[in-house]
């Protein structure tokens, strides 16, 4: 029996609390088969002491479904040295940042980036009148569609600290890190998943943020590894669900959501996106349908934050890099977005 045969039996077994294998995680490090006898090594990250022996069982179980495979022998491995090294080093980066937010969503099309580059700036603008202002980073996980940069009018490289630290770029106010800032425009990012994972865990621990009130993370769409790794390295205060009215949407960014509640992460509320489209005599046309976003935040059991108005301005302000809550505050879009930032800060009671 090959290896490759051994690994396609492993993609029956899910990682506990996901719809995806172990395989397609990266989390299976080793696998051999000698005279009727299959070995496996497994490394994971987790402070839950049922997880590895739930695994071990499961992997156990299925590798026992092959006849030629006689004698199996399952090693989970919790946190390898050099895997604690990389969480200190990540706690250390982000010991001066106060609270973490992830901005998600169940699928891609509905103005994630946009919402968190202007949740973003609407956060630290409200912070302008205070004795101390918001100091406010962006993390763009979205490794295979990285916008941050575009949306926020910054393309220059990083500089480098030392040998191995990356100083963040800032642009209104805002300190950002994205893979488009490391790559070449036209490049395309084509990783598998513990790449992902480790470019995620360097953004944390190779990164200097600095002191911070808010680190807002743009996760890419859906529930893969980006994710996972985001809540297992990084010590999450909360994520925001982004939505827009139409069932294809509401269903999927409700799928996404159950996803924090198995990595045991605060869901902080739902945000409506292009929820209507306002003419000028104040009408408001409901183009993707109406109440998505309230009813998942329903069935959530989480608040819902707000909608967020189709506006010609938004994209406009994406498009020049000047995000539209500081380009024209007073449309309705900015106005709404504001609303929901005032809503976050209040949440934390900062």
């Amino acid at each position: 029996m090959d290896k490759e045969k051994i690994l396609n039996h492993l993609k029956k077994v899910n990682y506990p609390g996901f719809s995806r294998d172990i395989v397609s995680f990266g989390l299976v490090n080793e696998v051999t088969f000698n005279d009727g006898k299959a070995c496996v090594k497994i490394e994971i990250s987790t402070s839950d002491q049922k997880l590895p022996i739930i695994l071990k069982n499961q992997v156990e179980e299925v590798l026992k479904q092959e006849t030629e495979i006689i004698e199996t022998e399952v090693n989970i491995i919790v946190k390898s040295q050099s895997a604690e090294n990389e969480e200190t080093a990540e706690e250390n980066k982000l010991s001066q940042v106060n609270k973490i937010i992830a901005i998600a969503s169940g699928k891609g099309g509905v103005g994630k980036s946009t919402l968190a580059v202007n949740l973003a700036c609407a956060i630290s603008r409200q912070g302008e009148n205070r004795e101390k202002p918001f100091k406010v980073g962006l993390m763009d996980c979205d490794v295979y569609g990285p916008s941050v940069p575009l949306l926020l009018g910054s393309t220059e490289k990083p500089q480098l600290i030392g040998e191995n630290l990356l100083l963040p770029n800032e642009s209104f106010g805002i300190k950002l890190m994205s893979m488009g800032l490391l790559i070449d425009e036209d490049s395309p990012v084509v990783w598998r998943g513990p790449m992902v994972m480790k470019t995620i865990q360097q953004f944390a621990s190779n990164v200097e943020w600095g002191e911070l009130d808010f680190l807002l993370i743009d996760l890419p769409p859906g529930t893969g590894d980006a994710q996972l790794s985001l809540a297992q390295t990084m010590p999450l205060d909360g994520a925001i669900i982004i939505t827009t009215p139409q069932k294809a949407a509401v269903d999927v960014a409700r799928r996404g959501a159950r996803m924090f509640e198995k990595v045991k992460v605060p869901i902080l509320g739902v945000v409506e996106n292009m929820s209507y489209l306002e003419t000028e005599s104040g009408e408001k046309h409901y183009l993707f349908g109406k109440g998505g976003g309230p009813n998942t935040a329903k069935e959530l059991k989480t608040r819902f934050l707000g909608e967020v108005p189709l506006n010609q301005e938004v994209r406009e302000g994406g498009d020049h890099g000047i995000p539209v809550v500081t380009s024209n505050p007073e449309c309705n879009s900015s106005q709404a977005i504001n609303k929901i930032a005032s809503t976050i800060i209040e949440v934390f009671e900062v």
